[in-house]
């Protein structure tokens, strides 16, 4: 009698190695999750800052080009005076310092192309994110079924849970190495 119970014994500590190492990979998966969560978030936050930063710079531009216009249609001996001139002159300046301010990044188009880089590495994070999230479900899952097993016997939920466990490891993988792999996730 005791041999059959030194033998369940065994493979319920199988079973408790297979949850052991579902469980530490599923804390891997969450923490991963967590850290391109957060990246998604900050990356969000940055094209959105940026792009806020684009429309001022767009409203500016609008509000001097307006004003321009507006001298423009003044009579011409006031339209054509030195001091009209002057600030036409320095206002075209601005206008085409705000379009385009390599040195400082600030131009609109410097902004846009930042934003769209924010986008992108928010794009990317999240895409790990989703990665992630699914190899955590595959690694709870495995361990559920694991976990079944020492009470039912069924020596399937075992296998069950350690084939869920391949497919979380291959997603966790896909989401450092890989992340637009996969079509689903796009």
């Amino acid at each position: 009698m005791s041999g059959g119970h030194g033998a369940g014994g065994s493979s319920n500590k199988r079973v408790a190695l297979l949850i052991s190492v579902l469980a530490l990979f599923l804390a891997l998966a969450e923490t991963l999750a967590k850290g391109a969560q957060t990246d998604a978030l900050g990356a969000n936050v940055e094209a959105s800052n940026q792009w806020a930063y684009f429309q001022a710079r767009t409203i500016r531009g609008t509000v001097l080009k307006t004003a321009d216009e507006t001298l423009a249609l003044l009579p011409p001996e006031v339209a054509n005076s030195e001091a009209v001139k002057a600030k036409r002159a320095e206002w075209a300046k601005t206008l085409a310092r705000w379009d385009s301010e390599p040195a400082t990044g600030e131009g609109r188009k410097e902004l846009a192309e930042k934003a769209r880089h924010s986008q992108e590495v928010r794009d990317l994070a999240l895409h790990r994110y989703h990665h992630y999230e699914i190899a955590s479900a595959a690694f709870q899952i495995g361990i559920v079924l694991a976990s079944a097993e020492v009470i039912t016997g069924i020596f399937a939920l075992v296998v069950g849970g350690g084939l869920l466990g391949v497919a979380g490891l291959a997603l966790l993988g896909f989401g450092l190495y890989a992340p637009h792999t996969l079509p689903f996730f796009h």
